[in-house]
């Protein structure tokens, strides 16, 4: 009983918006989110579910509806750099958890994208919170690499994926380690094997071994090889950073970003020369674990000033239901710049952390990530800076779509606010 009043509670909220209109949003702080500084009194127009202009001599066509953002801040929407979204509904009930490819056997193939489920409920928190895409990554299990994660968009309706099999992840580090038999050694072995596996699939060798690699795998793991799957390789130690920059040499074509990186700070420098992307931890401060004895909050800014691209990402870390924390954490980093000794982002460059770099450094900032004109119209309008806590979004948009901001937790709230004596509350009677 409780898992259908579950489920029609979850349809309740999954209403189907309006189609795609002509909007223009009028008089508020706009936030381009490309680094640059906010544009006071500014426009921005939206047509056919894409973003045509912002700034402060749009013009605004007959017949657009308009909505009024006088004192209001108006942004591109949260995209939330890593996330296991629509993967779980409760990480500890098997029957609700995707986030793995459990006992299949398969490791590289895997594709989460048929497993990402919108009317679990972390879609309709995070949407009314402002986030409207999320990269969405596999967990390991028993191999190092996890399979291939996609692009999701919010929206209340039941086409959740923005780009499947966008990416391939694997675990470094003391995960890697663990998954590879409990030995770096032998994460490194496993993946050179896998790879070169992969490589003898592709040329047909006699050599190669389906007992390491089946051969879906191969087929994966060689778009990743050719440089046409970004690898994501969740890595926290800075030795195990510098050894996957090695790897990364007898392997040219591949497009490797590291997310995590809670110490990525102590070889920023060698980060930026190399050209890898992070997608990182905002505020892992505490050695959780011994690759991580480095962890401080001045990480993101250190590295920024390094010349690495960083975007911030929430690995392990309530990753598939509170996205709503990445503003917390972009603000956060922002108060570093007032702590004596610290290191942290300007605003803008925080709220381009959340927005356009993660976009860029997953390949997809021509379409999403900011305000710029032919991106997608994922606009957002709060109350206040969106950076502080006391803010709430109340107006988002998604590819030109007015969303519903209703969710589990306001409805529990508006139930509960006046209890009275008398029936069971309303669960009970359905």
């Amino acid at each position: 009983m409780r898992h259908f009043l579950y489920t029609a509670a979850a349809l309740a909220t999954f209403a189907t918006p309006v189609a795609a209109e002509t909007i223009a949003i009028t008089g508020g702080r706009v936030v381009v989110g490309d680094g640059s500084a906010p544009i006071e009194g500014g426009t921005v127009l939206i047509r056919d579910g894409k973003i045509v202009a912002a700034g402060t001599t749009v013009v605004i066509p007959s017949g657009a509806r308009q909505i009024d953002a006088t004192g209001k801040w108006v942004t591109p929407g949260v995209f939330a750099g890593f996330s296991r979204l629509g993967l779980a509904e409760v990480d500890a009930v098997n029957g609700t958890n995707d986030k793995s490819g459990g006992r299949s056997g398969f490791s590289a193939a895997i594709d989460v994208a048929p497993a990402i489920d919108p009317f679990r409920s972390p879609f309709a928190v995070n949407r009314s919170s402002g986030v409207t895409r999320a990269v969405v990554a596999p967990e390991a299990g028993d191999n190092i690499f996890a399979g291939q994660g996609a692009i999701a968009d919010l929206g209340a309706d039941s086409n959740p994926v923005t780009k499947a099999r966008a990416f391939q992840f694997a675990e470094f580090g003391e995960e890697g380690a663990a998954s590879a038999g409990g030995s770096r050694a032998g994460t490194h072995l496993h993946f050179r094997a896998m790879l070169r596996e992969a490589q003898d699939y592709a040329a047909g060798r006699g050599t190669f071994d389906d007992d390491l690699l089946k051969a879906e795998d191969a087929k994966a793991l060689l778009s990743v090889l050719r440089g046409e799957t970004r690898l994501l390789i969740h890595v926290e130690g800075a030795n195990d950073m510098l050894r996957l920059m090695e790897l990364k040499r007898d392997f040219p074509t591949i497009k490797m970003v590291f997310v995590g990186v809670s110490e990525g700070w102590r070889v920023a420098h060698e980060l930026a020369k190399a050209g890898i992307p992070v997608i990182a931890s905002a505020l892992n401060d505490l050695p959780a674990t011994f690759e991580m004895l480095g962890a401080t909050q001045s990480n993101v800014g250190r590295m920024k000033d390094a010349g690495v691209q960083v975007a911030i990402g929430m690995i392990n870390d309530r990753d598939s239901h509170q996205l709503r924390y990445t503003t917390q954490y972009a603000g956060n980093i922002v108060s570093l710049q007032y702590v004596p000794g610290a290191t942290g982002l300007t605003w803008d460059e925080a709220f381009a952390a959340i927005s356009s770099v993660p976009a860029d450094i997953m390949g997809v900032g021509d379409r999403l990530g900011s305000l710029k004109a032919g991106r997608a119209a994922d606009v957002v309008l709060w109350d206040g800076d969106p950076l502080e806590l006391s803010s709430a979004a109340t107006t988002v948009i998604i590819d030109g779509i007015e969303q519903p901001l209703t969710n589990r937790q306001n409805r529990l709230r508006d139930r509960y606010a006046r209890p009275t004596e008398g029936d069971l509350p309303k669960a009970y009677d359905r």
